[in-house]
């Protein structure tokens, strides 16, 4: 009987200190809803690991479905998500979805923006001309290719070697048979609002990246005068290292 009284006791306090530490975090967070962009080549499966980790923070989570077909388009999708959101909102781009979220984030919900492994283009830009592909090459790019409509798609030797390099083969495959297919005439469709400008912008550097190469990303990160953090990984680096991207979004938050 005391060792029973004795394990309840603890498990009790155990509870107690737990929810105690999550009532505290939810009373340092000033946003209320995160909303996760997802990148080319992905859709919004790929935060599947991150949104527990939001939800037991206590920030509500919107995954966006875009079609990737346009910039605009997908603006448009992300701008509906902003308006369901419960505000303010921290608005998360991975990739393509940097591009996104630049021109996104003007909404008046948005608090803060999270770039992972993505690009931050300024006014004016294209992802084109934000890659400048001549200074920094990325090889991943170069093993696109495209369908009969112009939309491209990662082959799946390709998603494995050069976007998902650090997941097991399993999930490497899983990424190139549920991938979403790039409009090649979304690349030269220039962003005409940086948010990033106008809002606290923060940046998960993925180091080992072969898509947005990682030099890139901290110049990006410098340019935008972003919250920075670095891990060793793949492009996917939400879905190799989750904690990681959680806590920059949670700090983000905050």
């Amino acid at each position: 009987m005391q060792i029973r009284k004795f394990l309840t006791s603890t498990f009790v306090a155990i509870g107690l200190t737990v929810s105690g530490a999550a009532a505290t975090l939810a009373e340092e967070l000033k946003a209320k809803t995160v909303v996760l962009v997802h990148g080319a080549f992905a859709d919004g499966s790929s935060w599947s690991a991150v949104s527990p980790l939001l939800r037991e923070a206590g920030l509500k989570v919107i995954a966006v479905q875009n079609p990737l077909d346009s910039l605009a388009g997908d603006v448009a999708y992300t701008n509906r998500a902003i308006d369901r959101a419960e505000g303010p909102v921290v608005l998360v781009g991975h990739s393509w979805g940097g591009m996104v979220i630049t021109q996104a984030g003007g909404h008046d919900k948005v608090q803060s923006l999270v770039y992972v492994a993505a690009y931050a283009p300024d006014v004016g830009q294209s992802l084109g001309q934000a890659a400048m592909l001549d200074v920094y090459p990325a090889p991943g790019l170069g093993a696109l290719q495209q369908d009969t409509a112009g939309y491209f798609y990662l082959p799946e030797a390709a998603a494995a070697e050069f976007f998902a390099h650090d997941l097991s083969a399993d999930q490497a495959t899983f990424i190139a048979d549920s991938q979403g297919l790039l409009n090649s005439k979304a690349l030269e469709e220039p962003v005409t609002h940086a948010a990033w400008k106008d809002k606290p912008s923060f940046f998960a550097i993925a180091g080992d990246d072969q898509m947005t190469p990682t030099p890139l990303q901290r110049e990006f990160a410098k340019k935008i005068g972003a919250t920075s953090a670095e891990v060793p990984s793949s492009h996917v680096v939400m879905v190799s290292n989750p904690q990681f991207v959680a806590d920059m979004i949670i700090q983000a938050a905050k």
